[in-house]
């Protein structure tokens, strides 16, 4: 176990440096830095000011190079000014080019500061992310049980009127993109349209003080997309692990039905809804930016969208990051849950 999670842990360290990289490369091409130098200073530059701009920061160096003073494995870029002045990433305003360390990128902490919301950008994902966790954590309280709910009591009389209603509506809402399902939750409970302003509160305010009114649509909009899709998964497992050859032992000898799902199917029928479930981290961190967006929930998923739109390079590349290192490690987790679940599985 111990070998196994290691060699995991240097696919993952090689999978993160060459994601990264792409998205270093992406966003640092020349058209993405013109756009960056006339929005710092103004459209009006000429090529001779943009590529003057691009050069005393930094931003005409090599990709390697650059890429290298972003991980911090590098010395960063100085540039002495005209009157003698020193400017570069690692010198801080008040902060003597003497004193200044010569190493500041991610690996030291440093991940560098937003153009767009003139702050750091490690204080700004902090606090999104952590907006964006809270989202995530009454998402996935609503979302599995009642998922594996529904899959259960779908899969265990496959076929039946219980089983057909259910699968049915799994398909409706997975089928249900969440800009449509939010629209009609706010026009339905949160709007004069019917008369029903059972929410009256906005997501926006939820940042501050999450309440049942201000906090439950946009959780009840994201539940029931991912909802549908891991009941159709429970659903599918279960009715599998119930036509086996020792589920049909089982009912021969007495065992009472409930016993039956309890003690002997439900744990073979979890495994791969549990892939399912440690799926919905990266999609629930990443792919919230239309409900995000929607009822203007300041999290995550906004930030990057405005990182995106607005050529916010710095936190873009930040985003990314952390977007890389939940996937990566969720993944890693649900490799070693199928060990705990099914100790058949052998790691070769």
């Amino acid at each position: 176990m111990g070998l196994f999670i290691l060699r995991r842990f240097g696919v993952m360290l090689l999978t993160a440096l060459c994601l990264t990289f792409v998205v270093f490369f992406l966003t640092n091409l020349y058209p993405n830095l013109e756009k960056l130098a006339k929005t710092q200073g103004n459209f009006r530059m000429t090529d001779a000011e943009v590529t003057s701009y691009l050069e005393k920061n930094g931003y005409l160096q090599p990709m390697v190079v650059k890429y290298g003073e972003w991980l911090g494995v590098v010395p960063s870029f100085r540039h002495t000014n005209e009157d003698g002045s020193v400017q570069g990433r690692c010198i801080s305003p008040g902060v003597s080019p003497e004193d200044a360390p010569r190493f500041c990128g991610v690996l030291q902490g440093d991940w560098g500061f937003s153009t767009v919301f003139k702050d750091d950008v490690g204080a700004i994902v902090s606090t999104r992310l952590s907006l964006t966790g809270k989202l995530m954590f009454w998402v996935l309280m609503l979302m599995v049980p009642a998922a594996l709910i529904v899959g259960v009591l779908a899969g265990m009389k496959e076929g039946s009127k219980l089983d057909r209603t259910l699968s049915t509506f799994s398909i409706i809402s997975t089928a249900t993109p969440e800009y449509v399902s939010g629209v009609i939750l706010i026009t339905v409970f949160a709007s004069s349209v019917t008369g029903l302003k059972w929410f009256k509160g906005t997501a926006t305010s939820a940042a501050e003080n999450a309440t049942f009114e201000n906090f439950f649509l946009p959780v009840l909009t994201i539940a029931l997309y991912g909802m549908g899709y891991i009941a159709r998964m429970t659903r599918a497992s279960m009715t599998e692990v119930m036509t086996a050859q020792y589920i049909r032992t089982a009912r021969l000898k007495g065992v009472a039905f409930s016993n039956i799902v309890m003690k002997h199917a439900l744990r073979n029928a979890l495994i791969a809804p549990f892939t399912v479930i440690m799926l919905q981290f990266p999609w629930l961190l990443n792919g919230v930016v239309i409900v995000e967006t929607l009822f203007n929930y300041k999290g995550f998923g906004w930030t990057l969208v405005q990182a995106a739109g607005n050529n916010d390079i710095e936190l873009l590349l930040a985003c990314s990051v952390v977007a890389v290192f939940v996937v990566l490690v969720t993944q890693l987790i649900s490799d070693i849950g199928y060990v705990f679940l099914n100790p058949r599985i052998r790691i070769s």
